[in-house]
């Protein structure tokens, strides 16, 4: 951790560098005044007969310690601070994912799903304990997997059992999400906590209600609405029933516009190790926050090491204390 202070919580206490400033400038001075006496009223031919071997630059070590130790203690007695992330309390994801049928696409090896899946449960590995995380599957039909809560391992296993299905229902999703969010569960509290929707998604609405519908309804319980964007305009699947092979290029503008109507972050993926990049950029956008952490005792512990050294070259030096 560096020790650089971003603010000070007492700021005020600051004010006393300036005594320290002082005692040094009084240091300097008398140094100063000595050197002069010294050099006026000795005779420099007797004293290097005398003491052949002056202390020099080295008497000048401890005091140097010592008032940078009195400066490091007014620093810790300014209580220094430094800009941290630390976990959400209580805040909640909630993880759409669509399992519709173009999912199946190999574009983005070894297929969009299992791409989708692998950086899924790397995101949900990462998470904070403190973050209650649900998940939502959709294709036709969006349908909640695992209510938001602590348990991140059954979200996990609910990512890992999931299965393709034809048509893709983006709205629906959105309001399962929403159901979700409101639904209680043991492990939370009385007040709403802070919640984020992340939908992720290769296509666009093709049953269900309306993407527009579901964004009033997340405008209405202001909740964002992050999308990601994933696979590639080259995505191609093949159905049972047919031969030719069905172009699924991703809609990327749909999801756009869900996003920045309802406050979210639009995100593009096209394989797995970008995906993975955004659920990182996600995770540290909503799973932490940033407060001031206090590092007063890194500063009393650097005072104190150079007290210590102040005091040790005094007495090995001249065999007293500064």
């Amino acid at each position: 951790m560096a020790i650089v202070p971003d603010s000070f919580l007492a700021p005020e206490r600051l004010l006393l560098l300036v005594g320290v400033a002082a005692i040094a400038g009084i240091y300097v001075l008398l140094q100063a005044r000595r050197t002069k006496y010294a050099v006026r009223f000795t005779n420099l031919e007797l004293l290097d007969k005398v003491a052949p071997q002056r202390p020099g630059w080295r008497r000048h070590l401890p005091a140097t310690a010592f008032v940078l130790a009195m400066a490091g203690l007014v620093v810790a007695f300014a209580r220094p601070a430094q800009i941290s992330d630390v976990p959400s309390e209580q805040a909640t994801i909630v993880l759409a994912i669509d399992t519709s049928l173009s999912m199946e696409a190999t574009d983005v090896v070894p297929s969009r799903l299992e791409s989708a899946k692998a950086a899924a449960i790397a995101f949900i590995d990462d998470l904070p304990e403190q973050i209650r995380l649900g998940l939502i599957s959709f294709n036709g039909v969006a349908t909640i997997r695992v209510t938001p809560s602590h348990n991140h391992a059954a979200a996990v296993a609910a990512v890992d059992s999931l299965e393709l299905g034809p048509a893709t229902a983006i709205g629906e999703a959105i309001f399962a999400a929403l159901d979700a969010i409101d639904a209680p569960s043991a492990d939370s509290g009385s007040d709403a906590p802070p919640a984020r929707i992340v939908v992720m998604s290769d296509g666009e609405t093709t049953v269900g209600r309306a993407d527009e519908e579901a964004v009033v309804a997340a405008q209405q319980a202001g909740i964002a609405v992050s999308t990601i964007a994933f696979g590639t305009d080259a995505g191609v699947i093949v159905l049972p029933d047919q031969q030719q092979p069905i172009a699924v290029p991703v809609n990327e503008q749909k999801l756009r516009v869900i996003a920045d109507s309802t406050g979210g972050q639009f995100y593009t993926a096209a394989s797995t190790g970008e995906l993975n990049e955004v659920y990182q950029n996600i995770g540290s956008q909503v799973a932490f926050d940033a407060v001031e952490v206090e590092i007063t005792p890194t500063y009393v512990g650097l005072g104190l090491v150079l007290l210590m050294i102040s005091g040790g070259l005094s007495l090995l030096w001249f065999s007293r204390l500064p």
